[in-house]
């Protein structure tokens, strides 16, 4: 498991279903975000996705595959899964060596008939597909999206009702002027957008990730793009969701990397929580990693409402630490926050975040072992997200399967959603916690790996994990990496 997979790991917009109170007069109050949940064949239990672009299909290295698992009242069913290529049925293109197909997904009712539909992202010079969801699941009919390329993220960012899709597909341009395209719902089966937008950035090598979802209480998706240029972290951007799309204007925040957009003091604004990455993306994978929260408002993230969120602060578990050169090889820091995803893992109305530690060095067996991999679920709360009541799982925690082992990388990628349909006290449900582990060994070095967590009202717990790797599912093992992307 080398460093440059962590890296790639921890690039990504995520999203998780949300069901939470507003505060404030009716009149005036505003509207907590509230993702969709992933569900394809429309049987009210969350559906996962998990990437493994790196998998050899037909004896061709890195063609890349995606791993579809449904949910059921049992959590994720094993026993039914769908594994999705180039060579699938329905899919247009061909097995190519190196595509790294999964790499880039994206979920949402894209054509607004009901079902969850799967973007695949088509990398920079190959077009996208979308998989339509129905009663049995994604189907084997299938719609190419030409600009579904690079980095991708949904959301409703014209507040009609429909799923929209945002791209770092751009025209190609000599002055390295950079930007995005906007394909607004919904989309035909052919997949034709009813409409699209380019909107410029300006003298930026492009966007390097989107976040998306409603920051300002409106009900309307805004955006957030993280910018960088080899170890150079620029200022992040803010876009206004509205009536109309996506403001072409933008506001400058601080850089970022990743994130994920959820309410978690309970006063209807969407928070922006991220990896703060300070100015420079070049050590990154041996920093100790810091979260940071910009609270919402009807102005988008605050400047000045923020928090940062360290496995030193009150109440986090574990201890920052930072990784080098050795005499060896060299050592990953611990990476707090190289992934984040939001649900409600108690039911208690507040978004929790999980997140993911990958190069956590674990206790095991009397020895420390290097880049095992933890992950953190931080609890939000009236006064904000914080360390009170916070819990860390790693695979020496008891009751977890599997054991830490070095270069693991065990929450690499983390998401949050309800699995297996239970309900919280208040209506809620409980979200379930899903880890993957992109360096787990299997049959093969780095086949990669993914548990299951179930929810409940005193937050994650061990009692009936659910784990297994691509050989479980009868998918390829070799160089899979299963897990490197989670569909949302």
């Amino acid at each position: 498991m080398r460093r440059t997979l962590i890296a790639a790991a921890a690039a990504a917009a995520l999203a998780a279903p949300l069901a939470l109170a507003a505060s404030g007069t009716a009149s005036a109050a505003p509207k907590a975000p509230k993702a969709p949940v992933t569900d394809f064949n429309k049987d009210g239990y969350a559906d996962l996705v998990l990437g493994a672009p790196y998998g050899t299909v037909g004896g061709k290295e890195s063609a890349g595959y995606v791993a579809v698992v449904y949910g059921s009242k049992n959590g994720p069913d094993r026993a039914h899964p769908r594994v999705i290529d180039r060579g699938t049925a329905g899919v247009p293109g061909d097995v190519t060596e190196h595509e790294t197909f999964g790499r880039e997904l994206s979920v949402g009712d894209f054509d607004s008939d009901g079902y969850t539909d799967l973007v695949i992202g088509g990398g920079f010079l190959a077009k996208g597909i979308a998989l339509w969801g129905s009663a049995d699941g994604l189907s084997g009919a299938a719609g190419e999206l030409p600009e579904a390329r690079g980095d991708l993220a949904a959301g409703d960012f014209d507040g009609d009702g429909h799923r929209d899709l945002v791209s770092a597909a751009y025209p190609r341009n000599e002055d390295e002027i950079g930007g995005m395209t906007v394909s607004y719902g919904p989309f035909t089966r052919a997949g034709e957008p009813a409409r699209k937008d380019v909107v410029t950035i300006g003298a930026y090598r492009g966007p390097s990730g989107f976040v998306a979802g409603d920051m300002t209480g409106d009900g309307v998706d805004d955006l957030v793009t993280s910018h960088d240029f080899e170890d150079k972290a620029y200022a992040s951007k803010f876009w206004k969701g509205t009536k109309s799309g996506l403001s072409h204007e933008a506001k400058g925040l601080k850089s970022s990397q990743g994130g994920v957009v959820a309410d978690v003091d309970g006063d209807g604004y969407g928070d922006f929580v991220t990896r703060d990455n300070g100015g420079s993306n070049d050590d990154n994978s041996y920093e100790a990693g810091t979260v940071r929260v910009d609270y919402g408002s009807k102005d988008g993230p605050a400047a000045t409402r923020t928090k940062k969120i360290t496995q030193d602060s009150p109440g986090v578990p574990g201890v920052g630490e930072t990784g080098g050169q050795g005499p060896v090889e060299d050592t990953d820091g611990d990476q707090f926050g190289a992934d984040l995803s939001a649900g409600d893992v108690n039911g208690d109305g507040y978004a929790d975040i999980a997140v993911g530690v990958p190069g956590e060095d674990v206790k095991a067996g009397g020895k420390d072992v290097v880049d095992a991999g933890s992950v953190v679920v931080l609890k939000g709360a009236k006064a904000g997200l914080g360390g009170t009541g916070a819990q860390a799982f790693t695979q020496s925690t008891a009751g977890v399967p599997g054991a830490s082992e070095a270069d693991d990388a065990f929450g690499a990628r983390v998401l949050l959603s309800d699995v297996n349909g239970d309900s919280g006290g208040i209506g809620d449900t409980y979200a379930d916690l899903t880890v993957a582990a992109v360096g787990e060994d299997g049959t093969y070095a780095d086949s990669g790996a993914a548990w299951v967590f179930r929810g409940s009202a005193s937050g994650v717990t061990t009692s009936g994990i659910v784990s297994f790797g691509p050989g479980a599912l009868g998918a390829p093992e070799k160089g899979a990496r299963f897990g490197t992307e989670l569909g949302r």
